[in-house]
């Protein structure tokens, strides 16, 4: 029997349970998938706690890697044994089985592991979005990424270095500085007891920044605004401190005739093209060392409450990734 981490209402870790499930023979255009790793995302955690319905009883998870056990009709491009990933809707992947639309999922190069791909598709391809297509970071430019230690942080402060920026980001500790430095970070501000909007026109002499990216929210938008430039971008991609509050748009105005954008994965990788592409890059750059995927935690699928219960209480740095078996 396979079994599966489900939710019957919305609320705190505790509301996930290890559950069997039936998985059915795939239809046209899906395959069957068996995991071995499943990635754990803020996204997750949004999805538990309703802030991202979802209909109940719901499995969390949109994140991992695996076998391909069976293809359903009209799938030309997979086949079983294939080793492969995806991030991408719908929920489902807190299960060691399960169906999925073949157009969303790649293949696994050789050199990347299932563990890796489950801890690099989501947080790897939105650090591709976000350097390469959102604001595209040219050499030279300096950029501010917020929770520099996360997991989409850890591999955007290398992608960015990797690509000639100068990287700032923010951290929650000392440690997670020194994290974030071995990582392509230049200049760690410890927000604790650093004022980040000051430290950044203190290390770019008072010029400001190109563009922002700030998974973070409520707690930094504003202050974010003031490090950009005039037309800076502020990419508001997360909001881990909670949503940010209604505002005039004639602010982003006075304040340098600023650009703000919400992107989404999803919309970006909307085309299997785009998706294919967002892929290969990030396989590409991790292949060649550019960007090391730390895989800072891992926990038995059964367990997921407990990673929940970790990601939430801020005690992770890097990528976690459920282990399947």
């Amino acid at each position: 029997m396979t079994h599966a981490i489900r939710f019957h209402r919305t609320g705190g870790p505790e509301v996930l349970v290890w559950e069997p499930v039936e998985v059915a023979r795939p239809g046209p255009g899906q395959v069957r998938l068996r995991h071995t790793a499943v990635g754990l995302n803020f996204i997750d955690v949004y999805h538990r706690t309703g802030l991202y319905p979802a209909a109940l009883p719901a499995i969390l998870g949109q994140e991992a890697a695996g076998v391909v056990e069976e293809v359903g009709e009209g799938v030309a491009d997979l086949k079983p044994g294939d080793r492969v990933a995806y991030a991408s809707p719908p929920i489902g992947a807190y299960a060691e089985a399960r169906l999925m639309p073949a157009d969303r999922v790649v293949r696994l190069p050789d050199g990347i592991s299932d563990i890796q791909a489950a801890g690099m598709m989501l947080k790897g391809m939105t650090a591709q979005y976000l350097l390469r297509r959102t604001y595209r970071v040219q050499p030279g430019d300096a950029i501010l990424i917020h929770a520099a230690a996360g997991g989409v942080g850890l591999i955007a402060c290398q992608w960015a270095n990797a690509l000639g920026a100068t990287v700032i980001g923010t951290v929650g500790s000392d440690d997670k500085a020194a994290l974030a430095r071995s990582h392509g970070c230049h200049h760690p501000i410890v927000y604790t007891r650093e004022d980040f909007q000051k430290k950044v026109l203190e290390i770019t002499g008072g010029k400001k920044l190109p563009a922002v990216y700030d998974s973070v929210g409520k707690d930094t938008f504003l202050k974010s605004l003031d490090c950009l430039r005039p037309m800076g971008m502020l990419v508001l991609f997360g909001q881990s401190s909670g949503t940010v509050p209604s505002f005039d748009p004639s602010l982003l105005a006075r304040k340098g005739s600023l650009f703000l954008t919400r992107p989404g994965l999803m919309d970006y990788n909307a085309r299997r093209e785009d998706l294919v592409a967002c892929a290969d890059e990030l396989f590409e750059v991790v292949l060649k060392g550019q960007v090391k995927i730390e895989i800072n935690q891992t926990y038995p699928l059964r367990d997921a409450a407990r990673a929940h219960a970790d990601l939430e209480a801020r005690k992770t740095t890097g990528s976690t990734v459920l282990t399947v078996g």
